[in-house]
């Protein structure tokens, strides 16, 4: 977040639930209140900018300030509503630290939807979901997108194979060394709705592999000979689409 809050258009960005319009007037969470008052030390007029992730982006006033809460003024909209690219990111959960830089890593690189999914090598038994969408609305809210990823909670490999909608193709980033390197498949794939599918630490049990390269929807894809962190590949894998396939193209 920006450190002046009296810039044209407001130099801090807040992601709220609230509709956002022509003199709508919002009253931000506790912690971020907290923020614009404590840290901020905002006072009556400073400006700001608000997103909903569906009325664009406002610039907003600080209309009222009490000793705990205060009063946010949407003034004019100064970005439309925009979506990212239909992108999803299936992923080994890992360790905390590395699970929080990727989520706000992969929230800035554009993705629509973070999936955590237990295969038979994963360490972490649980993800904090609202830890994990916490981290995606301050990677929104700093990197300027309009909208936050969704968060789902994490699932077992198997369910997840069962309920995948057909529509979707997978990108399995499959370290066995036999399938083609990314680019060159995207290069060449048709725009349609997929998802980047990474495994956890030490990789993806034979069995998963194979029960992945048996879908009719999925394409194994390479990522180099070099051995690569999980958090690595999910987002070097991010990159590559982004910019081939994605809005890095604009």
């Amino acid at each position: 977040m920006g450190e002046e809050l009296t810039e044209p258009g407001g130099g801090v960005r807040l992601y709220v639930e609230a509709p956002l319009g022509h003199h709508v007037r919002v009253t931000p969470d506790e912690g971020q209140a907290h923020y614009l008052l404590h840290v901020m030390r905002a006072k009556v007029g400073d400006l700001l900018t608000l997103f909903n992730g569906r009325d664009g982006e406002w610039s907003a006033r600080i209309a009222e300030v009490s000793k705990r809460t205060c009063v946010l003024e949407c003034k004019t909209q100064i970005g439309a509503q925009r979506e990212v690219p239909d992108l999803w990111l299936v992923f080994a959960p890992v360790k905390k630290t590395p699970a929080d830089y990727l989520t706000q890593k992969a929230t800035e690189l554009g993705v629509r939807v973070l999936q955590p999914v237990f295969t038979r090598r994963t360490i972490v038994t649980r993800v904090n979901t609202d830890r994990m969408r916490a981290n995606a609305i301050e990677a929104a809210e700093q990197s300027g997108r309009v909208s936050v990823p969704e968060t789902r909670e994490a699932v077992g490999f198997e369910k997840l194979l069962a309920h995948w909608p057909a529509e979707r193709r997978i990108f399995f980033c499959d370290e066995a060394g036999d399938a083609k390197p990314i680019a060159d498949v995207l290069r060449d794939a048709p725009d349609e709705r997929c998802a980047i599918f990474t495994g956890p630490e030490g990789g993806f049990e034979s069995r998963e592999r194979e029960a992945l390269r048996a879908l009719a929807n999925v394409t194994p894809v390479s990522l180099g000979t070099r051995i690569l962190r999980a958090d690595t590949a999910a987002l070097a894998a991010l990159a590559v689409w982004q910019a081939i396939k994605g809005d890095w193209r604009a």
